[in-house]
């Protein structure tokens, strides 16, 4: 059915008439009266923020609001409510939330806006082996693109060095220090067998790089540069920043997305991760994924990449003769590193002995699992740090 809203005074513009249909849940009620206010100009300007680590008990209300729709589900809990010459909505997630605001005036959009989000968010983890990164995929419930925050454990360079031979530990050594002022290329990349320690130098680089770059990994990356819309939402999002309020992403109204990241809100660099892209850049990539390829290229040095501050990273466990030529030219690779597994002497040496280590060296993966007790031979007495898994 048709959903008409009460009649306007004289002089006004009517709102906008809503669809309901059967399918119809209540937040969708919530986000139609929003719009229907803002598409009718009676509150012509919106403001937005997304939000991560909201604290628990904050309402993300303004003073004095009024409430008029409330919808909780499993995991998300929607506000609708309003005030003199604005109308507000908030909606929280497990891990974040975005409150919107629209109002007959740009500067009460923003001062209603500021006085609803301040202080919502927690405050930053102060352990430097704790690193906030984000997730990606694509939630074909309607939501679209999703983002979700973790704080996972990350060792420091110094400590985890010793696992990869010397040749990478020395790239590896220019990559860690790498900043800002620094970036000369887009594109990643991190090549090698399976258990070599591509995924753990990541996580390392996470938290080396934690001063001047979000990173996040994308769950699904073949759909990400199959569906232009899920890569537009990713990538490009929307990085105004809000110079009032110290910085901070203002989003045009419309954007239902988990909670973009607070580096992109600062103007920091992203990096976007895709593990394991072997189709997608392997030699004949164009011709068995269409224009996936081309898009990933366009992010890394084309008119997508142009004006946004995103470098990809990719693992693969493709030799790099295998890999398309236009992926590895000159120019496009900020580092290009082989990881490959250890020398015998360095995996004695990282071991502490000779017991159940291969002739020709071993993987980081091996080692681990040998130090676990479960490789040929188990190592009477040696710790576990982490599981093999961890490193692929």
């Amino acid at each position: 059915m048709t959903a008409h809203p009460p009649p306007t005074a004289p002089g006004e513009e009517a709102a906008l008439p809503v669809t309901i249909t059967d399918s119809t849940a209540p937040a969708d009620i919530v986000d139609m009266l929003l719009v229907s206010e803002f598409a009718s100009g009676r509150l012509p300007y919106a403001r937005s923020r997304r939000l991560e680590k909201v604290r628990r008990h904050h309402l993300l209300l303004p003073d004095g609001a009024e409430v008029l729709r409330t919808v909780r589900g499993d995991d998300t809990y929607a506000v609708l409510a309003t005030g003199p010459g604005w109308m507000l909505r908030s909606r929280r997630w497990t891990y974040g939330a975005q409150v919107t605001v629209i109002a007959g005036s740009d500067e009460l959009a923003q001062q209603i806006l500021k006085q609803t989000v301040t202080g919502a968010e927690e405050p930053p983890d102060a352990d430097p082996g704790n690193v906030s990164m984000g997730f990606w995929h694509f939630s074909p419930g309607g939501r679209g693109a999703v983002r979700t925050t973790r704080t996972i454990a990350a060792e420091s360079w110094e400590t985890v060095r010793t696992g990869y031979s010397a040749p990478v530990a020395r790239a590896m050594d220019r990559l860690m220090g790498v900043t800002a002022a620094d970036v000369a290329g887009r594109l990643l990349l991190l090549h090698g067998p399976p258990g070599t320690g591509k995924t753990s130098a990541l996580r390392t680089l996470a938290r080396s790089w934690r001063q001047w770059c979000q990173v996040d990994c994308v769950l699904d990356p073949e759909r990400l540069f199959s569906e232009v819309g899920y890569l537009m939402d990713v990538v490009i999002g929307d990085e105004d920043e809000d110079e009032e309020d110290g910085g901070g992403q203002e989003l045009s109204y419309g954007e239902d997305q988990e909670p973009a990241p607070a580096a992109a809100r600062q103007g920091r660099w992203r990096l976007l991760v895709l593990e394991d892209c072997d189709e997608l850049i392997r030699g004949g990539a164009k011709d068995a994924t269409g224009q996936a390829l081309s898009r990933l290229l366009n992010l890394t040095d084309g008119l997508l990449g142009q004006g946004r501050r995103v470098l990809v990273a990719i693992t693969t466990n493709e030799d790099l003769e295998r890999l398309h030529p236009a992926v590895v030219r000159p120019g496009r690779c900020l580092a290009r590193i082989e990881v490959g597994p250890l020398t015998r002497p360095e995996a004695v040496s990282w071991l502490g002995t000779e017991e159940g280590v291969p002739r020709e060296g071993a993987t980081l993966a091996e080692l681990y699992a040998l130090r676990r007790g479960a490789g040929p031979t188990a190592v009477e007495g040696a710790p576990s740090r982490e599981p093999a898994g961890l490193y692929l």
